[in-house]
């Protein structure tokens, strides 16, 4: 490897994780704006099979137009080292953490599996210096997701699938529902609720009972032996962070007034009931945020929240990652670990 070049995980065509390539590719450019990062570990966020995969849930007018080779990825965690000339307030050798150009890169540029990344300076935070790397790397797009949706939306971006603004709700005091409490979104929706104040019930596989006790979750409900949306009501937020068509299930645990937020919206086909029986539905699209993130840094720092890793593989198993992810009943995150 030589200074124009490193190491990335690259695909020359989309399919399963067999298309992942461990090999070498052209260094990033600085561009004006940006700094270069070192990276030390990377997050891996269902986006990344998503592209992997060429997008092939979204209705083909949405796909975005992709050109190969394309490296996947979003969420890094590593040290500066290269400061574009007009950044300020960051230096070479600063540890910092990012979730890379989304969702300007859906269609590849955000580049996260390699040995270096080009980061816009507004994305960037320095890295909570409690934890490591790769508990840093976890956090970026789960937990800014969980963030936007529930606490702070932070910008002003239309969605175009709705026609309102997306507006968390307060939870002090109120009872939140968690779907898919266990996976990287929901784990941290849990700690979030918790924080604000709320009772917070958790759905998940029974495996997963301890590690949701141990984040706060008041009541455990396992979907493989019970239906959530059989046994609960008067529900004043369900944070469905599995999302898709099936979330229309939890409009009947809802009150008058409350809402669903589904994480993954395509497919939901419950307008009309959720009018009927008073309820919002809403959603939103997670963005970059570097001031976001330096402030729940500091939440990562205190461990007022913190991610739990279910498996880390060296950035050259990249395929194995996601081979780990196809199976499905992921406990927090996968992170890449960077040498």
């Amino acid at each position: 490897m030589s200074n124009t070049t490193m190491k990335a995980v690259r695909q020359h065509a989309f399919g399963g994780p067999e298309v992942l390539q461990y090999e070498e590719a052209p260094m990033p450019e600085l561009n004006p704006g940006e700094v270069l990062v070192r990276v030390h570990a990377v997050g891996v966020n269902p986006p990344d099979w998503y592209l992997r995969d060429g997008y092939k849930m979204l209705p083909p007018e949405w796909q975005p137009p992709v050109s190969f080779p394309l490296i996947l990825g979003t969420d890094i965690s590593g040290v500066i080292a290269a400061v574009a000339d007009d950044v300020t307030g960051f230096a070479v050798g600063d540890e910092v953490f990012a979730m890379v150009r989304f969702p300007t890169g859906l269609a590849g540029g955000s580049r996260a599996y390699a040995e270096y990344v080009s980061v816009p300076a507004e994305e960037v935070a320095r890295k909570p210096a409690g934890v490591d790397h790769v508990q840093a790397a976890a956090a970026p797009m789960s937990l800014l997701t969980a963030w936007q949706f529930m606490i702070e939306l932070g910008h002003d971006v239309q969605n175009p699938l709705q026609p309102n603004r997306h507006e968390p709700v307060p939870l002090e005091g109120k009872t939140v529902l968690v779907n898919g409490a266990a996976g990287g979104v929901g784990h941290f929706a849990v700690q979030l609720a918790k924080w604000r104040g709320a009772r917070v019930i958790a759905v998940a596989s029974g495996e997963h009972t301890a590690m949701l006790r141990d984040l706060g979750a008041d009541q455990i409900i396992d979907y493989t032996q019970t239906a959530a949306e059989d046994v609960v009501r008067d529900i004043d937020l369900v944070i469905d962070a599995v999302g898709g068509p099936t979330s229309g299930r939890f409009l009947r645990t809802l009150k008058r007034g409350g809402a669903l937020f589904p994480v993954f919206p395509l497919g939901f086909s419950g307008s009309d009931e959720a009018e009927k029986l008073g309820v919002t539905v809403s959603s939103t699209q997670v963005r970059s945020s570097g001031a976001q993130l330096a402030e729940l840094a500091r939440m990562l720092d205190a461990g007022t929240i913190r991610a739990v890793i279910d498996s880390t593989y060296p950035l050259a198993e990249a395929r194995k990652a996601h081979e780990r992810a196809a199976v499905g009943h992921i406990r927090g995150k996968i992170v890449l670990t960077v040498a």
